[in-house]
């Protein structure tokens, strides 16, 4: 029994499963402030960096629910929600090598909570390319970043 378990928590876990889930990440076009509830007059949790990646969880009228990279859930308005998307490193050290492999050439080293935008190009399962804000690009292990 707990091996079938195991087994559903894998599939269900699974990249395509996530795709087929419709999860949509955005990023935030400027700084914005964070609500317990989706009005201007709900109390404010937080403010949040410009360019945070965000999982949007829910719409409704003009606001988004949103998960930020800690975990935490809150409301924002819609108009600061970008379409350009980033990603943020969540291991110590993200290694982005010149191909996604192993032993590839290291390209650079990024810092956690450095932010990456992720370059629309095919890469293996478990990793993507990316891109620093100084130009340099390589490829990363999905499990060293978040956002995607």
């Amino acid at each position: 029994m707990r091996t079938a378990r195991a087994l559903l928590l894998a599939i269900a876990l699974t990249p395509a499963a996530v795709c087929a889930a419709g999860i949509e990440y955005r990023s935030l076009a400027d700084v914005a402030v964070m609500y317990d509830a989706p009005s201007r007059q709900a109390r404010q949790q937080y403010v949040i960096a410009r360019q945070t990646p965000v999982e949007v969880v829910r719409t409704q009228s003009g606001w988004a629910k949103v998960r930020e990279p800690g975990g935490m859930l809150a409301w924002v308005e819609s108009s600061v929600l970008s379409p350009q998307r980033t990603v943020i490193v969540t291991a110590d050290k993200a290694r982005v090598l010149a191909q996604p492999q192993d032993d590839a050439p290291l390209v650079f080293e990024a810092e956690k909570r450095v932010l990456l935008e992720p370059v629309s190009e095919a890469a293996p399962a478990g990793w993507t390319r990316v891109k620093h804000r100084d130009g340099q690009t390589g490829y990363v292990r999905i499990s060293q970043i978040w956002g995607l």
